[in-house]
């Protein structure tokens, strides 16, 4: 046989479409603007470092409404890496291929595997757009997302109670990850009823000794628990927390998310679906629970929208393979309609090559003097490794505002576990007392309108009047008031 033979009687598995979007994945989430952690895994990597490199464990090294296992991921990536953005990217894009495997498993059982493989694509192509946050693949999201589609297909091939109580393990660790995953495990939970009790016993049983073999491990790794349960859920329903949102935002957060974006392109397929099954599904249940999740929580951020899209493509799945079916319609045609439609946009990454190879100028930028502005996330990398360079390792240093960017690269302890702003009511009074306990050695003080817009008078003036009092202005420096302790 020919080489040339061999190429034309060769079609490409689910392994080598997996591998491509893993590629996909990787190009988009590591070719990002200033090659540096995003604001939220900034503040996960500072919590983590804390604890893996000073032994501070999380919620007494820093605070986030997060679960310790992604600080433990990104602690992890410190330990072995340094302060770096690209360990916790490839892990999650790993975990995030198993996920795309596991999607094209549930699709070949309930169907066949032109259903897998539409379903894989799908789901692939939509996890890299820009509407559901593609290149923030190391966010819980992924992992919890990831374990609650394997506990689906546990349940779904499940034969015996051993299998049943392995979702129930899989469906725990994901609610470790994300506690929003609640509605899927809800919706798996139902879906378990109608297999007899003993199942939906050996279930539940597995989801209750994951969530207490992980609290066990917690505690045995001296997290306190109250504190967990503060910070994780307690104190973000109130005033001034993450989902403190009057009812116009969210309805303008919820059409920008569900009505102009390309999540519409899920729509007409899944109509197609519910008019083809006339009745509420497993499938149906899972996106249902999904979207009330996604609204129960209110805050509409791009990577929320992941939690619907394994129900989505799969319902599409079927609705289109049922179309092709119907109208004899050519099946490669049908594949290569739903890449172009639902290819996402990559001119990011490519503009970010350019930066890579030199070949295109940096813009020169005035700092320091009106009109003040945000600094970019290279820049705030920039500014971290200034703070790192001018003072000591066992200074701490105080990024008034939304700092977690420059925290993280300066390698310095804040004094006050709230290092990057909250402004709840436990938040602030811990805050207060913090610094007039433990005052920095180094104040960076924003000059941006953003800081004033988005941080409470109270919290801005208390931080005036200790640099006013305490403090000599040094420098400035990419457009922060660079303040440092009197001796």
């Amino acid at each position: 046989m020919t080489l040339t033979g061999t190429f034309k009687g060769w079609k490409p598995g689910i392994l080598h479409l997996i591998l491509l979007f893993a590629l996909l994945q990787l190009f988009i989430t590591l070719l990002t603007d200033g090659f540096a952690l995003s604001f939220d895994e900034a503040m996960w990597h500072y919590i983590g470092r804390n604890w893996f490199r000073h032994g501070l464990v999380p919620y007494t090294g820093g605070v986030d409404n997060k679960s310790p296992l992604i600080f433990a991921i990104f602690g992890l990536s410190d330990k072995l890496f340094g302060v770096n953005y690209w360990f916790p990217r490839v892990l999650g894009t790993v975990c995030q291929s198993v996920g795309l495997y596991y999607v094209y498993k549930i699709g070949r059982h309930i169907a066949d595997e032109q259903v897998g493989m539409l379903a894989t694509v799908l789901y692939g192509l939509a996890l890299l757009w820009h509407a559901t946050g593609g290149k923030y693949v190391s966010y819980t999201e992924t992992y919890g997302v990831t374990f609650i589609i394997i506990a689906f297909y546990q349940v779904l091939t499940a034969q015996n109670g051993k299998h049943f109580f392995l979702s129930g393990l899989l469906a725990g660790i994901a609610f470790g990850f994300r506690i929003t995953t609640i509605f899927g495990i809800t919706a798996i939970f139902i879906s378990t009823i109608r297999k007899g009790g003993a199942n939906v016993f050996m279930f539940c049983a597995g989801v209750l000794s994951a969530i207490v073999f992980l609290m066990l491990i917690g505690f045995l790794a001296g997290i306190d628990l109250h504190s967990l349960f503060t910070y994780t859920f307690a104190d973000n329903f109130g005033s001034a927390s993450p989902t403190d949102h009057d009812l116009a935002w969210k309805v303008q957060n919820f059409s920008a998310k569900f009505l102009f974006s390309g999540m519409v392109l899920f729509y007409p397929p899944v109509l197609v679906y519910f008019i083809i099954k006339r009745k509420i599904d497993w499938l149906a249940l899972w996106l249902i629970f999904a979207f009330i999740g996604i609204n129960a929580v209110g805050i509409y951020d791009a990577v929320h929208l992941k939690e619907v899209l394994p129900a989505l493509s799969l319902m599409s799945a079927v609705a289109v393979a049922h179309l092709i079916n119907v109208y004899k319609a050519p099946v490669k045609l049908a594949f290569l309609l739903i890449v172009i439609i639902f290819l996402p946009r990559l001119s990011e990454a490519f503009s970010n090559i350019k930066v890579l190879l030199g070949n295109k100028a940096f813009d020169k930028v005035s700092y320091c003097q009106p009109p003040y502005f945000i600094p970019d996330e290279g820049t705030r990398k920039k500014l971290g490794w200034w703070m790192r360079d001018n003072t000591k390792e066992q200074d701490k240093v105080l990024v008034s505002g939304f700092g977690a960017q420059v925290q993280v690269y300066s390698e310095r302890l804040s004094p006050t576990i709230y290092f990057n702003v909250t402004q709840t009511a436990i938040a602030k009074q811990r805050f207060f007392q913090d610094l007039q306990q433990n005052k920095p050695e180094m104040i960076l003080v924003p000059l941006f309108p953003e800081y004033k817009q988005n941080v409470s008078a109270d919290m801005r003036q208390f931080v005036d009047e200790l640099v006013a009092k305490d403090y000599y202005l040094e420098t400035c420096m990419y457009n922060y008031k660079v303040y440092r302790i009197k001796k």
